[in-house]
């Protein structure tokens, strides 16, 4: 950027002459800005199981202390998801039964993949369901909508995972 603000007017002659007059401004980071890391690990007893982590997730805001931010909360494994939806049993049961349609974990001969492991499904679920999310706070509480909680999804299972949350803030 040459030391020139991110904020710049859109041509270099208007920027030269708020130069001149002491206008032109560099963008700053709030002074109270705030981060904080924490990682939450889960063992799922199942191949493919869905976790409600909202509560964990509310925890590490009140530790972070942030009032105004961001929460980011993602899946540290290739084969595990993030996601937003209604914490109701029959809706899960629903989207486990229409991952499974998109991508069977069986036959495994199916899968190029599948060799020494036998986890391509797991692979291809994660990309439909996604890595992570990213949920305003404000007033210091996560800023959901109706309905709204945070799950882990985990679709090769039957080890310890874990999921990073990262806040950042005032």
């Amino acid at each position: 950027m040459g030391g020139r603000s991110l904020c710049r007017p859109t041509n270099d002659t208007d920027f030269q002459e708020e130069r001149k007059n002491g206008t032109a401004r560099r963008p700053s980071l709030p002074s109270q800005m705030k981060t904080y890391r924490k990682e939450l690990w889960f063992e799922a007893k199942q191949r493919r199981q869905f976790f409600r982590i909202t509560p964990q997730i509310h925890e590490c805001v009140r530790e972070s202390g942030v009032k105004e931010g961001l929460a980011l909360v993602n899946a540290m494994h290739i084969t595990a998801s993030v996601f937003i939806n209604d914490n109701e049993s029959g809706l899960h049961h629903d989207i486990e039964k229409w991952l499974e349609k998109l991508a069977p974990e069986k036959p495994h001969s199916q899968y190029e993949h599948n060799g020494a492991e036998d986890n391509a499904d797991a692979h291809l679920k994660r990309s439909v369901m996604g890595r992570e999310v990213v949920v305003a706070i404000t007033n210091g509480k996560l800023d959901f909508g109706p309905w709204e909680e945070i799950f882990y999804g985990e679709f090769d299972g039957n080890r310890r995972k874990r999921v990073l949350v990262k806040i950042i803030g005032e």
